[in-house]
């Protein structure tokens, strides 16, 4: 009986109701640009047909410097935590994306992917949080024990797409999120402003609640030059970068996934692969990006070495050095350059 009423609920409560739009339907969200949602069938052909690669059991991290408390002005460290987690600190504030310290991206603590390498920064080395941006609801992006650990101590402001806020307040009600659809923006001190944009990826979280979060990434303007965090995407046509984020050039670093994306036929509508990071670079004419979403949770077929030998082989075919395409380890920051330096 306890099953089957979670069941109805989860399958009937709408975590966002809202007006129609070009990627809303009333009930489910979904891509403009199109959408492919797996099938059950395909699923399990993926994974009874799956080649993965070896993973190691763990990956020792090099030791780094403690991050400072605050970068004043325009400045801008950006320090890579590990998979999709960045601490980006510049006009005094302390911002952090998609992070998870949970050994599993998963609900459960004794299955689903873990982690082979420890966050370069653990939490009582972390400076306070002004700001977490979550991209979307998967596991490897949303670890709701981290945002409680992390709301509790610093009590940040919670970006989030529409829907996710009423996810994580039915886990820990306390916990405040600011819902954004996307091109909605928040203002911040020092003329700095955020907004939630769009992004070629869907929403899970139970085996009922498909699509019924939204996704995105976001653009943080700023008087030294943006940054632009994709979160998870593929590449679809291109048209959300040409379209949507050239808007908001110069785009000084932008943070651009390099893993989980095999096989192809698979992953390809949701992921992108190195080579397609790249060309996203072009295309929003980023000055400098940092490799995020790769190397600490086995998520796809892969190896952890694959993504950073792909991400060289296409910047040296697109003549592009690879010191404007950074990869750090876990724990290592990144002074990035002014936006005009180039």
């Amino acid at each position: 009986m306890v099953v089957m009423a979670y069941c109805f609920y989860a399958s009937c409560y709408r975590f966002y109701t809202g007006p129609v739009s070009d990627h809303f339907d009333g009930k489910r969200f979904y891509n403009p640009d199109g959408d492919h949602i797996h099938s059950t069938l395909e699923t399990l052909k993926w994974r009874m047909t799956s080649k993965r690669s070896p993973w190691p059991l763990h990956i020792d991290n090099k030791v780094y410097p403690i991050p400072p408390q605050r970068v004043d002005g325009t400045n801008l460290t950006a320090i890579f935590i590990g998979h999709a987690t960045v601490l980006l600190q510049t006009e005094g504030l302390n911002i952090l994306t998609d992070p998870i310290w949970s050994e599993r991206a998963s609900p459960f603590n004794f299955a689903g992917p873990k982690r082979v390498r420890a966050p370069g920064i653990s939490l009582v080395n972390l400076p306070k949080i002004d700001i977490i941006l979550i991209s979307h609801n998967h596991y490897d992006q949303l670890d709701l024990p981290t945002l409680a650990a992390l709301y509790k101590r610093d009590h940040p402001l919670i970006l989030a797409g529409l829907g996710v806020d009423k996810q994580i307040r039915n886990a820990y009600p306390g916990i405040d999120v600011h819902p954004m659809d996307w091109n909605d923006h928040v203002l911040l001190k020092n003329k700095v402003a955020i907004y939630f944009v769009p992004a070629q990826h869907w929403s899970k979280r139970t085996l009922f609640d498909t699509n019924k979060t939204l996704w995105g990434g976001f653009v943080i303007k700023l008087p030294g030059g943006n940054i632009y965090f994709t979160g998870d995407s593929g590449f679809g046509s291109g048209e959300i970068f040409k379209k949507e984020i050239t808007r908001f050039a110069p785009i000084r670093l932008a943070l651009l996934p390099i893993g989980a994306y095999e096989p192809r036929w698979f992953m390809k509508e949701h992921h992108m692969d190195p080579a397609e990071s790249v060309k996203v670079f072009n295309i929003i004419q980023a000055r400098y990006a940092l490799a995020i979403h790769f190397g600490t949770f086995q998520l796809t077929d892969e190896s952890p070495e694959a993504p950073l030998g792909a991400l060289k082989a296409a910047l040296l075919e697109a003549r592009i050095k690879l010191s404007r395409f950074r990869v750090l380890g876990e724990g290592e920051s990144w002074n990035v350059p002014p936006a005009n330096d180039l």
